[in-house]
C-alpha cells in the first residue's frame, strides 16, 4: 500500500462552509467585546460547572440528575449541551418530540443572520452588522424541562481527521461569557468527553469542573488528564465522581490509578454505586427523584450538588 492510499483523504470546504464558520467567527468576536464592557457594569454572583469525563461514563445522566437537583433546590439552572451527540434534553426528562425539534445555536442560520447581517452561502463582506446583544438567547432558544430546568443546545461540528470545533466553540465561548449570571442562577454544561477542545475562553467564568469516570483503567487514564486540565484552564475546583463502583477496593483502585497517571489532588471524591435501576429508565432521570427510597444514584449526586453549592457560592 502506497503512502498515498494509507492517508484519509480530506475534502476541502465548500463554500457554504467556509462562509458559515466566518459568520460563527465574527458573531463570536463581537460578543466577545460586547462581553468585557458587560462586566465591567455588573458582577457575576452565579455559577457556572463543566462537566466531562469518557464517553460511557454516565456524564449526561449526572448532568441531568444535578441540574434537576439544584433546581428542586430553588436555583434558576441553565443546562447546556455542548456534546455533538444531543443526549441531554432527552435526560433531563424532555418528551422525545419536544427534544427532536431543537435546534442547536450554532447551527440556526436566522439568528446567525440576524447578529452578523447575512446568512451562510452568501458573501460576508468586511462590515458586518454590530449586533452582540445575545441576552435574548436563553428565551429565544431556551427549552423549558422538567422542574423549571431551562435547556440550551449549542451544537458542534466536528471535522473528520482533525477534531477541529473551531468556529462552533468560539460562538458558545462568547455566549457563555456574556452570560453574567445573577445571584441564585447556574449553568451546568455537559461537554464531550476530555477538555481538549474546552480552551481557556470557554473555561472563562466556570469556577467547578466535574469530572466523571468509571473505576476502570482507560476511564481513569481519561479523568486524570480532564482534571489536569481542568487546573491548567484555570478552574479552581475539580470534583472526581467515581460511577458505576461495585466495591471499596474498586474506589481504591481507582484512586491509586489517578496519582499514577499524575492527576492533581481533587476538590473532592464522590462515589456513586453501581445500580442496575439507571438502565430501567434511561435515558430519563426524572423517575429516579421521585421513588422512595432514593436510589444510591440519587443520594450520591445530592450530595455532589451539596458541594457544587458551597464552592459555588465561596
Amino acid at each position: 500500500m502506497t503512502k498515498l492510499d494509507s492517508e484519509p483523504i480530506i475534502k476541502p470546504e465548500d463554500k457554504e462552509t467556509k462562509k458559515k464558520k466566518e459568520a460563527l467567527f465574527a458573531l463570536a468576536d463581537r460578543l466577545r467585546e460586547a462581553a468585557k464592557e458587560k462586566r465591567k457594569r455588573i458582577r457575576e454572583e452565579g455559577f457556572k460547572v463543566v462537566v466531562t469525563g469518557k464517553g460511557g461514563a454516565g456524564k449526561t445522566t449526572v448532568s441531568a440528575l444535578l441540574a434537576r437537583i439544584l433546581a428542586r433546590r430553588g436555583y434558576r439552572v441553565l443546562a447546556v449541551d455542548e456534546d455533538p451527540q444531543i443526549n441531554l434534553p432527552n435526560a433531563l426528562g424532555l418528551p422525545k418530540d419536544v427534544a427532536d425539534r431543537i435546534v442547536p445555536l450554532s447551527r440556526n442560520v436566522d439568528y446567525i443572520e440576524e447578529k452578523t447581517g447575512a446568512r451562510p452561502g452568501e458573501e460576508w463582506g468586511v462590515f458586518l452588522i454590530v449586533n452582540p446583544d445575545v441576552s435574548d438567547v436563553i428565551e429565544r432558544f431556551g427549552v423549558k424541562g422538567p422542574d423549571g430546568v431551562t435547556i440550551l443546545v449549542m451544537g458542534t461540528v466536528v471535522q473528520a481527521a482533525t477534531g477541529c470545533l473551531c468556529p462552533e466553540n468560539a460562538l458558545l465561548a462568547a455566549v457563555m461569557d456574556y452570560l453574567v449570571l445573577r445571584k441564585g442562577e447556574v449553568v451546568i454544561m455537559d461537554t464531550q468527553a476530555g477538555l481538549e477542545h474546552f480552551g481557556r475562553a470557554i473555561a472563562k467564568g466556570f469556577k467547578q469542573s466535574v469530572v466523571i469516570s468509571e473505576p476502570t483503567h482507560n476511564s481513569m487514564q481519561v479523568a486524570a488528564h480532564a482534571m489536569r486540565l481542568s487546573h491548567e484552564l484555570g478552574i479552581p475546583y475539580v470534583h472526581l465522581v467515581l460511577n458505576k463502583v461495585r466495591s471499596e477496593k474498586e474506589v481504591d483502585r481507582a484512586l491509586r490509578l489517578a496519582k499514577e497517571f499524575k492527576a492533581p489532588e481533587p476538590t473532592s471524591v464522590v462515589v456513586i454505586p453501581y445500580d442496575p435501576i439507571v438502565l430501567d429508565y434511561e435515558p430519563n432521570v426524572g423517575p429516579l427523584l421521585d421513588m422512595d427510597p432514593k436510589p444510591e444514584i440519587v443520594k450520591a449526586v445530592e450530595h455532589l450538588a451539596d458541594l457544587v453549592e458551597k464552592y459555588g457560592n465561596m
